[in-house]
């Protein structure tokens, strides 16, 4: 199943309040490796920004004023992530305001699309109960270079997200490489069993053995 990373910048908090998405993006991993696939546009919302939006991500109406509307890009936006398990940090946020702007135009809810959704966010507060577990923090935690935010963007949050999620999953993945590597290098399930040397213990090391037993279980019995 292919993996896509997905942030939205929006005028404000609230898609009930008529708040619009003015910046999409999207980044596919494949094989656990960034590709070069992805999707990323800025939006005219047809409304004002909130100042205290503005502050976080610095886009101004003005410059959003000669892109396209959300209903000219839809399609290519769920071509791009459909079949796809979508991984989105505080993910109700973000696939309320989507599917807010599909329901708009008629469409089905993004999930209609899509494999599934992974909330990161979540899968953060499991692996780092009572931290803070924003992107920032976590860019921290697992060692990803974040220097480049000085503030929010779409599509450097969906990049640096990808390297924070692969930080976090990265333990299964390096245990089972090094497990493989490691029965490549010892020829594991290729050993011949008619060489195999069956040796049986004598009289003398069962004697040895029931003796240490009794010790261990005379120590633990303190």
């Amino acid at each position: 199943m292919r993996q896509v990373f997905l942030d939205t910048e929006t005028t404000g908090l609230d898609p009930n309040q008529g708040h619009r998405i003015i910046e999409i993006a999207a980044v596919e991993i494949n094989n656990r490796q960034l590709s070069e696939n992805q999707f990323h546009m800025y939006v005219n919302p047809e409304r004002d920004i909130d100042a205290a939006a503005q502050e976080v991500h610095g886009i101004t109406l003005e410059f959003l004023k000669d892109k396209s509307f959300f209903k000219d890009i839809a399609e290519d936006f769920l071509s791009f992530i459909r079949g796809s398990e979508l991984i989105i940090h505080n993910a109700p946020f973000d696939i309320g305001f989507l599917n807010m702007e599909l329901g708009r135009m008629g469409l089905s809810n993004v999930e209609d699309h899509i494999e599934k959704v992974t909330d990161s966010l979540v899968m953060a507060r499991e692996l780092r109960p009572g931290q803070r577990n924003n992107l920032d923090a976590l860019c921290r935690a697992y060692k990803v270079d974040n220097s480049k935010r000085s503030q929010h963007g779409a599509l450097l949050d969906a990049q640096l997200l990808s390297e924070v999620y692969l930080n976090m999953t990265r333990g299964q993945e390096d245990i089972a490489i090094n497990f493989s590597q490691d029965e490549k290098k010892l020829n594991l399930g290729k050993v011949n069993q008619n060489q195999l040397k069956v040796v049986h213990a004598n009289e003398e090391d069962i004697s040895s053995h029931e003796a240490y037993l009794e010790k261990i279980q005379t120590k633990s019995s303190w």
